[in-house]
């Protein structure tokens, strides 16, 4: 596979609902500037006496997060969406997140938005857009075609 633009990435965010209707059908792209990959992963680090005595790494859990920065339109439903969130707390704050990637492949499932902002900056510039998305496990991995 060639080189592929990170514009070609799609993230969609949606309501959840405990049932199997939630889906993420708002695409989050227009205005979007910029998509950083905040992902945490937790380590637990072991030596045994079967190696020399250097610690060994094991992963014992991984979070998926994405950070979105961009310029505010309340016409765009996505983030009109996510503004919707800002004041809620606890389980309003879940959401169907999917993200389709150039391969192809598609993660989705349930998330957790946080650190909201659709205001403020200089006089001078257009209303500033941020979130960070974060499932709330591993999400559903569907393969490429």
């Amino acid at each position: 596979m060639s080189r592929q633009k990170n514009a070609l990435t799609k993230y969609f965010v949606g309501p959840w609902t405990d049932d199997a209707t939630s889906e993420a059908t708002l695409r989050l792209g227009k205005w979007i500037s910029s998509v950083t990959d905040d992902s945490d992963e937790s380590t637990e680090d072991t030596a045994f006496y079967d190696g020399d005595g250097t610690p060994e790494s094991d992963v014992v859990s991984v979070k998926k997060s994405y950070s979105f920065e961009g310029m505010y339109d309340e016409s765009v439903e996505a983030m009109k969406f996510i503004a919707s969130l800002e004041l809620e707390t606890g389980e309003s704050r879940k959401i169907a997140f999917k993200q389709e990637r150039t391969d192809g492949s598609i993660l989705e499932g349930r998330a957790t938005v946080t650190e909201i902002k659709v205001t403020g900056g200089e006089a001078s510039e257009y209303a500033t857009f941020s979130c960070k998305i974060g499932w709330d496990a591993k999400p559903k991995v569907t393969p490429a075609p």
